[in-house]
C-alpha cells in the first residue's frame, strides 16, 4: 500500500505561494519594459494558430491567445500574466510530491523554495516556453510517483499526457522520458510493468502526434532550427571546437539560475547519494549532464537545463532539511532576487553607475515601431525589414493599423518565422519602406536613405537604422 500523504502542508504552502504570486502580479501590472522579441513573436503565433511553429512547439502560443482573448487586450501585462500563474501551480504540484516523499515540513519548504527561485522570478516577468512547460513537467513527475506507488493504469495515462503537454510547450520535456527509462534500468522502484509503460508512452504519443505531423509536413522545420542552435551537429569535426570552459561556464551559471545555496545542495545530494534521492536525481542529473556537454562542444544557454530543477528542488530541500539555517539563508538570498528583479522593471532607465540603463535591451522596441508606423501611415506603403526583432514588434504594436509587414525574402531556407510565413511576395508591384542597417542595391547602385530612425536609447542604441522607400521589384531582384 502506498504511504498516505501527510496532512497540514497545503494551507501553509498555498498562503506562501498565493502571497508571492499576488505581489508579482501587482508589480507586473506596473512593469515598464517592452515585450522582448520572443514574447512578441509568441503573441503573433497565438493569432496564427497552428500545431507547430518555426522554432518552438505550439502550447505557449495557445496559452497567450487564450489569455489575451479573455482579457480582450494585447497589452504586455496580459501576454506575460500566465508566467506567475503557471509557476504558482508548479510550486504546489512539487510540494504535493515532496509531501509524499519527505513529509509536510519538506512540502512547505519546497513550495517556498521553488516559488522564489531566480529562474522562477525571471519566468514570472518574461513569458517563456520554460514557464509553460513547468506545471506539466511537474505533474508528470507527480503522476509517475503515484504510478510507482499504486501501479494504477490511470496514473500511467496521466503521466504520459502531462509529459506530452510539457513537450508541446518545450521539447526539453523529453528529459522526462529519459528519466523514466534510466530509472527503470537503475532503480527497481521505477519498474511499473510493460503494460503501464506502454500506456504512458501511448498517452504521450497521442498528445504530441499533431505536432509531429506538423513538423513532417513542414520539412522538419523545428528540428532543423534546434540543430542550428546546438551548432556542433552541423560541423564536420565537432570535437575540434570543444572547450572545457564552455561547460564550466554553464555550470557556474546554474548557481544563478537555481540560487547558490540550493544548487550547492543539489550537487551535495548527488555526491553524497542521500537516501531516497535516486528517484529525484534520475530526472535532474541527465539534463545537467547533457547541456554541460553541449557547452563543451559548442554553446549552452543558462536556461537550457531548467527541467533539472523540478525534481532537483526536492532533492536540494531534502539535503538541507537537517540544516534549517541554510534553508533560511537560501530563502533570504533568492527572496532578495525575487524582489529586486520586478522592482527593476518599474524603473528600466536606472543605470546604477553604468553607461547604459541596466534593462536597455528590454526598452526601445515600441518607440522604434511607432516611428516606423508614423512614416508608413502617411506614405500608405507596406514595411519590409530584415531583422526579426523589428518585425515582431511591428506586428504587435501595429497589428491593428492596416499596415502590412514583410520579412526581406530569404536567399535559401528561411532563418526565422517571419521569413517562413511573412516573406515579401514576389511581384508585389508597389513601393515599400525597407528598414535596414544596409542600403539596398537597385539598378546596380546603393540607394540613399530617406529616413534615419532615432535609436539613441534602448535595445537599438548601437544600431544605425535607416528607412528606404524602394520598389518591391528591387528587393525581388536581390533574391
Amino acid at each position: 500500500m502506498p504511504a498516505a500523504e501527510p496532512r497540514g502542508w497545503f494551507r501553509r504552502a498555498l498562503w506562501i505561494v498565493v502571497a508571492i504570486t499576488l505581489l508579482r502580479i501587482v508589480l507586473l501590472r506596473f512593469n515598464r519594459t517592452d515585450l522582448f522579441v520572443d514574447e512578441s513573436q509568441y503573441w503573433l503565433w497565438g493569432y496564427e494558430l497552428a500545431f507547430g511553429y518555426y522554432s518552438k512547439p505550439p502550447l505557449i502560443a495557445w496559452v497567450i491567445r487564450s489569455v489575451t482573448w479573455l482579457a480582450d487586450s494585447n497589452a504586455p501585462f496580459w501576454v506575460r500574466l500566465p508566467g506567475p500563474l503557471f509557476h504558482a501551480a508548479t510550486a504546489l504540484i512539487l510540494a504535493a510530491m515532496a509531501a509524499r516523499l519527505l513529509g509536510a515540513r519538506a512540502a512547505v519548504w519546497v513550495a517556498a523554495s521553488y516559488v522564489t527561485l531566480p529562474m522562477v522570478a525571471l519566468g514570472s516577468l518574461l513569458i517563456s516556453t520554460d514557464t509553460i512547460m513547468a506545471p506539466f513537467f511537474a505533474a508528470a513527475l507527480l503522476c509517475h510517483l503515484r504510478l510507482t506507488e499504486t501501479g494504477a493504469a490511470r496514473f500511467a495515462l496521466l503521466a504520459g499526457a502531462a509529459a506530452g503537454l510539457a513537450f508541446l510547450a518545450k521539447y526539453a520535456a523529453i528529459y522526462f522520458l529519459l528519466g523514466v527509462g534510466l530509472g527503470a534500468l537503475l532503480l527497481p522502484a521505477f519498474r511499473v510493468g510493460w503494460r503501464n509503460a506502454a500506456l504512458l508512452f501511448a498517452a504521450f504519443g497521442a498528445i504530441v502526434a499533431p505536432n509531429v505531423v506538423w513538423n513532417l509536413r513542414h520539412q522538419l522545420t523545428t528540428l532543423s532550427h534546434t540543430l542550428d542552435n546546438v551548432g556542433w551537429v552541423r560541423e564536420a569535426a565537432p570535437l575540434a571546437g570543444a572547450h572545457l570552459a564552455g561547460g564550466a561556464e554553464f555550470l557556474l551559471a546554474q548557481f544563478a539560475v537555481m540560487g547558490p545555496v540550493l544548487f550547492a545542495a543539489l550537487i551535495w545530494a548527488a555526491l553524497a547519494r542521500l537516501p531516497g534521492t535516486g528517484r529525484l536525481l534520475v530526472f535532474s542529473l541527465p539534463p545537467l549532464a547533457v547541456v554541460t556537454l553541449q557547452g563543451v562542444l559548442s554553446r549552452a544557454y543558462a536556461n537550457w537545463a531548467v527541467s533539472a530543477y523540478f525534481s532537483g528542488i526536492i532533492a536540494a530541500v531534502q539535503a538541507l532539511l537537517a540544516r534549517p539555517r541554510l534553508l533560511w539563508l537560501s530563502l533570504a538570498v533568492n527572496g532578495a532576487i525575487c524582489i529586486a528583479l520586478p522592482v527593476l522593471t518599474l524603473m528600466p532607465e536606472a543605470r546604477f553607475g553604468r553607461a547604459e540603463p541596466l534593462l536597455s535591451r528590454y526598452t526601445g522596441q515600441v518607440y522604434l515601431a511607432r516611428q516606423i508606423l508614423s512614416e508608413v501611415e502617411v506614405a500608405g506603403v507596406p514595411v519590409v525589414a530584415d531583422r526579426r526583432d523589428i518585425l515582431a514588434e511591428l506586428f504587435h504594436t501595429g497589428g491593428g493599423v492596416g499596415v502590412r509587414f514583410y520579412a526581406l525574402p530569404p536567399r535559401a531556407r528561411p532563418k526565422n518565422y517571419f521569413e517562413q510565413r511573412h516573406a515579401l511576395p514576389r511581384g508585389l508591384g508597389q513601393r515599400v519602406l525597407l528598414v535596414s542597417e544596409t542600403a539596398p542595391m537597385c539598378d546596380g547602385r546603393a540607394v540613399a536613405p530617406d529616413i534615419t530612425f532615432d535609436t539613441a536609447v534602448g535595445a537599438y542604441r548601437d544600431v544605425v537604422l535607416h528607412g528606404y522607400f524602394v520598389a518591391s521589384d528591387c528587393l525581388d531582384a536581390a533574391r
